[in-house]
């Protein structure tokens, strides 16, 4: 207790000549624990973690101030409450910005609204072999696939899948290109019998390309920036698409790239595909993004003739939204501050599976410092951004087993803390609970931001018309707890009579088939392209 005398100094200072044991009976009471933490506080915010923490063990000893970190808990729950007034607001603000995105390609305008060229969907008259060509990261993928039109539809469908030599990442153009190229080249040659394409037809591949470009037309596009651990600085300006034919002509492949696309358009594709009232399309992986079919008439900045069809597929760019209605907390704004990008893509940040792991260990991090929640000594591991996955988060907050083994597991071989008690082990999953179900919330009001803007969030003059959302991604695939608090938001948003209307669909692997059938549906031999 020597500690509390020499740091509380408004004790001697108010209580003048008290003898020691009355001195050392008020440090024991309520007002002791008050003040060790307010210093504790001070300590943290002005010398660091490490003071604070050996202040924390003077005032307190070995034990774990449950107090301190019920309070945090308290705190964190308030500042990420989803009530449905708030969640209301931000499906709002969602739609004017796609609004404002709409009318310019102003940079003041947060979200993007891209202009895909996509305006030509698969029916399911398609016919003939396609194959795709997925690159989104240090793997990529090629597929092909056999189409039968309405009777048939997939007869037949095959893939690869390639991991990129660390060099060419930060190689030449040309070295990564050739390489690319060579192992579709590679894949061409295993064709099958079961696979052949249309007596006289040139084979056509959908390139679905998951970095930002600058698009111009249904193939070709401009690469803006690399990102993922791709460096290859030559190619910013320029069309990826060209540099991939270029490749290919060298690789003596006869193919043409008949159209470039996105994973979430190519979702979009797959899930129209199976279901002609799907109109939106959403990725909740490691990272999200959300797209929809606009009226080609509603797109200000479209300029030229309007498509045949009347829509256009817009990629939204949904995770650069911001709103002053996000429930953000303090350690999400240190979070968005030591990223590479701070102060961009901030709906990510809160609902992406890159981000939610980290958001429990910052808050871990700040209950072993401030209370002691895993004893005296804090593990070196739960200093490091991004060593807690999301991953590990879904399995800890859906443990159900009596004595929440599974994060006391998790803890172990993440953090290498052991002994756990489980009351512990239940503040952790109350923690995990706190993250995604916010997250899975505000998701959910983005996908209301997308049906208001198309007016379907209410039920209209023409009556119920059907609509469909085609998920996929790795979050809402495996988290199911995510997956069902996203559901019961939009619910909740919607009301139970227009949410009769409105179907969430998991489009499983969409992004690939989907860039074939975008391949098939804007083929140089199609009559509807």
């Amino acid at each position: 207790m020597a500690i509390c005398n020499s740091l509380l100094n408004p004790v001697n200072q108010y209580h003048g000549s008290v003898n020691y044991a009355h001195r050392s009976h008020y440090l024991r009471g309520v007002s002791h624990g008050r003040r060790c933490r307010t210093e504790i506080g001070r300590r943290r915010r002005y010398y660091g973690e490490e003071d604070a923490m050996s202040i924390r063990m003077r005032c307190y000893g070995g034990g774990a101030d449950w107090g301190r970190a019920e309070a945090i808990v308290k705190e964190v729950e308030d500042a990420s409450a989803t009530p449905i007034p708030r969640l209301k607001e931000v499906a709002d603000s969602l739609a004017h910005e796609m609004e404002a995105g709409l009318d310019s390609d102003d940079h003041d305008h947060l979200l993007k609204m891209v202009i895909t060229y996509v305006h030509t969907l698969p029916t399911g008259d398609e016919k003939g072999l396609f194959y795709a060509l997925d690159l989104g990261g240090a793997n990529f993928r090629v597929l092909r696939v056999q189409l039968g039109g309405k009777e048939e539809r997939v007869i037949d469908q095959e893939f690869a899948e390639v991991t990129i030599p660390t060099n060419l990442m930060v190689g030449t153009e040309k070295e990564l290109f050739d390489y690319i190229a060579s192992e579709l080249a590679k894949f061409v040659k295993k064709e099958g019998k079961k696979f052949s394409p249309e007596s006289g037809h040139q084979r056509e591949l959908g390139f679905t390309f998951s970095f930002p470009v600058h698009q111009t037309a249904i193939a070709s596009g401009t690469l803006i920036k690399w990102s993922k651990g791709f460096a290859v600085s030559e190619m910013v300006g320029k069309d990826v698409v060209v540099a991939l034919k270029k490749a290919m002509e060298r690789q003596g492949l006869d193919m043409r790239i008949s159209a470039l696309v996105n994973d979430t358009v190519g979702t979009l594709a797959g899930g129209r595909y199976r279901d002609e009232d799907v109109m939106a399309a959403v990725i909740l992986g490691t990272g999200t993004n959300a797209c929809y079919v606009e009226h080609a008439d509603a797109i200000p900045k479209l300029k030229g003739p309007l498509p045949k069809s009347g829509h256009m597929v817009i990629n939204t760019e949904w995770g650069n939204f911001w709103s002053p209605h996000l429930p953000m907390t303090e350690f999400d704004k240190a979070l968005d501050a030591e990223s590479i990008n701070p102060g961009d893509h901030i709906f990510e940040k809160l609902i992406s599976g890159m981000y939610l792991g980290d958001i429990v260990r910052r808050l871990l991090l700040r209950m072993a410092v401030e209370a002691a929640l895993f004893g005296d000594n804090i593990p070196s591991t739960l200093r490091e951004p991004y060593v807690l996955i999301t991953p590990n988060i879904s399995a800890m907050h859906q443990d159900v087993s009596s004595d929440l083994e599974v994060v006391e597991n998790t803890l172990k071989n993440v953090f290498g803390i052991s002994n756990i008690p489980l009351r512990t082990r239940k503040l952790v999953v109350e923690l995990c609970n706190i993250v995604a179900v916010r997250a899975a919330r505000l998701a959910g009001a983005g996908i209301v931001g997308i049906l208001k803007k198309l007016g379907r969030d209410v039920i209209g003059a023409s009556g119920k018309n059907r609509t469909v959302v085609a998920i996929d991604g790795g979050l809402y695939e495996h988290y199911p707890l995510f997956r069902h608090n996203m559901q019961i938001a939009v619910k909740e948003l919607l009301g139970s009579e227009v949410s009769e209307t409105v179907i969430i669909e998991h489009s499983k692997d969409g992004s690939g088939i989907g860039a074939t059938l975008l391949a098939a549906s804007n083929s140089q031999y199609s009559q509807r392209s």
